[in-house]
């Protein structure tokens, strides 16, 4: 994920990479909020499909099992909305307005567009992000800025995605925001992606422009 951000000097040196911290903050949030509860005592529901979601992740039985239950504990129903993740991402930037960027990261979670994310479209997602390979990472991220689902990024789509960054981080991280600095990184961005210039990126420049910067940041 850091090549996905390296594109973004700016923004990587004054952030986190987003959709990499909510996968990681809401797991660790998760697990100490309820590990020693497990320690006392098993957990008495299971999601269906729990052995074939541990084939299918990267995690084990045990990490399902919590993530199942913090999941409950947050979403009695069993599945999210766009309007209970909103409220839940905007606890991790209560300095900002987390609601935009929650809006595309939601649609990037619910990959069959039903307007609701169950647990095992959460775990599989955060499964990616968490311990995926980097290419598996890279082609998530893509979807992410895709917004439309039209199977590549334009300038308008990277813009709304840096607005809602900037947006989500608040006044604490930037103290002086020229009016004018999302629109210099998306310039940035098209400029190291758009390898045949015309105006758009897709998948495979995406991966291609993605995995020089981690070259180049290796060597």
């Amino acid at each position: 994920m850091g090549a996905v951000m390296g594109t973004f000097s700016s923004l990587q040196t004054k952030q986190r990479r987003p959709s990499k911290d909510i996968a990681w903050w809401y797991y660790q949030y998760q697990r100490d909020k309820i590990e020693d509860e497990l320690e006392m005592t098993m957990v008495c529901h299971r999601p269906e499909g729990l052995e074939q979601l541990e084939a299918q992740t990267n995690f084990t039985k045990r990490e399902l099992q919590v993530l199942y239950r913090g999941f409950k504990n947050e979403c009695p129903s069993g599945v999210v909305n766009e309007e209970t993740f909103k409220q839940i991402y905007a606890q991790f930037f209560p300095h900002g307005d987390a609601s935009m960027y929650a809006h595309y990261l939601f649609h990037a979670f619910d990959t069959t567009q039903t307007g609701s994310v169950k647990f095992e479209d959460f775990v599989t997602a955060l499964s990616i992000l968490l311990r995926g390979t980097v290419h598996e990472k890279l082609r998530w991220t893509f979807n992410l800025y895709d917004i439309n689902k039209d199977g590549y990024i334009n300038k308008e789509e990277m813009m709304d995605i840096v607005k809602a960054i900037y947006d989500m981080m608040g006044k604490y991280t930037y103290p002086v925001l020229k009016e004018d600095t999302p629109r210099q990184h998306v310039d940035v961005f098209f400029q190291k992606m758009d390898k045949n210039k015309d105006g758009i990126v897709t998948l495979d420049e995406f991966l291609e422009s993605c995995q020089e910067v981690r070259r180049d940041l290796r060597a």
